[in-house]
């Protein structure tokens, strides 16, 4: 695959594209056109903003632009944290064509992409994923918010951001315990809609592990392709962008249960997609050896497929009757028929789920 590679989320006039290649951070022209204003606010974390801000900031010259250090980390992902982008923008003194850059992991854009919904009912904001997950995932589709202690993501918006540029070489000084959490997202293309892309993470499980440029930019492209066109078809998550959450509604359970940042987020979706793998074998929807063959993938990308050991059934149950697909009282999962045909069941049976739950804790 040659890089750089622009892919488009289709829109109409809302659309916009995502740029994914090599050092894109230090090359403005593929990304200094989506700002409209002259006040640009870059909001990163403590960890991301030392190594890329001053590339970012060097391609805003003639801007005025500032950056916002956030903490690091899911716990911060808070209403609090989003009152002091509030806060920044108003010392900025930003107006309606003011634009947020988020530069960071999935914590970063939701968070930033949320305030900027906010402010001013809705300015641009431009998203610089620096993660796997957020490149494969969470940078694309316009999902923007923030956590309470209640659950993940409770409160926020759909805000579609300006365009997305993935530079790949940000992920060469990613963690590897995050990098491999990102390789759940990853996997999670294959497992709810494509087969026979599961079956290339297969063949190609070493080479992702060992961030081969070649391969994770083909897995980039694939899962942002499919992604864009669910977004294109169903953009506020009305029917098919449900089946995006395979595996969450059990994963956030988790991430709520054990603390924020406890388990990763796409360590906790790795779980939830066995569970839900299982759950979906349970009801005699799918087989056994499917869900099976969907956890020596994740182990073998160096994923947890159980919860961490002492963790309360009920506790779990109850926080998954607060996930955002639920109607009328009622638990609706992302399940599956077998690996690349997922499904949203409705009035899913809680003994059932219980079953799962009490088998893995």
């Amino acid at each position: 695959m040659k890089l750089p590679l622009t892919l488009e989320v289709g829109l109409g006039a809302r659309a916009y594209p995502i740029h994914i290649g090599p050092g894109l951070l230090q090359q403005p022209a593929s990304w200094r056109s989506f700002l409209r204003g002259r006040h640009v606010l870059l909001v990163s974390n403590e960890t991301v903003a030392p190594l890329y801000a001053e590339q970012v900031l060097a391609g805003l010259d003639g801007l005025q632009a500032r950056l916002l250090a956030l903490p690091d980390g899911e716990a911060y992902k808070t209403l609090a944290q989003t009152a002091r982008v509030f806060d920044a923008l108003a010392e900025l003194g930003a107006t309606r064509d003011a634009c947020i850059v988020a530069l960071g992991g999935g914590v970063i854009g939701d968070l930033a992409g949320f305030a900027a919904a906010c402010w001013m009912r809705g300015i641009d904001f431009l998203q610089m994923p620096t993660t796997l997950l957020a490149m494969v995932d969470s940078s694309v589709g316009g999902k923007t918010g923030v956590n309470l202690p209640a659950g993940k993501n409770l409160v926020g918006a759909f805000h579609q951001p300006c365009a997305v540029v993935a530079d790949t070489r940000t992920l060469d000084t990613l963690p590897e315990r995050e990098y491999r959490a990102g390789l759940a997202e990853v996997v999670k293309y294959g497992a709810l809609g494509d087969a026979d892309f599961l079956s290339w993470l297969e063949q190609h499980s070493s080479e992702l592990v060992a961030r081969n440029e070649g391969a994770v930019a083909d897995a980039i492209a694939r899962c942002c392709t499919h992604k864009a066109a669910i977004v294109a078809r169903d953009e506020t998550e009305r029917g098919e962008r449900a089946l995006l959450n395979l595996g969450h509604t059990f994963g956030h359970a988790l991430e709520t249960e054990c603390g924020y940042g406890t388990l990763l987020h796409g360590e906790a979706v790795a779980i939830g997609m066995c569970q839900a793998a299982r759950l979906s074998a349970r009801l005699g929807m799918a087989g056994e050896a499917d869900a099976r063959r969907l956890a020596e993938l994740l182990q073998a990308m160096g994923l947890p497929v159980t919860p961490p050991p002492g963790l309360d059934p009920d506790a779990l149950l109850a926080h998954m009757r607060l996930d955002k697909k639920n109607l009328g009282g009622q638990l609706r999962l992302i399940l599956w028929r077998g690996i690349g045909r997922a499904e949203l069941v409705h009035a899913v049976d809680e003994a059932s789920v219980r079953g799962v739950l009490e088998a893995n804790t």
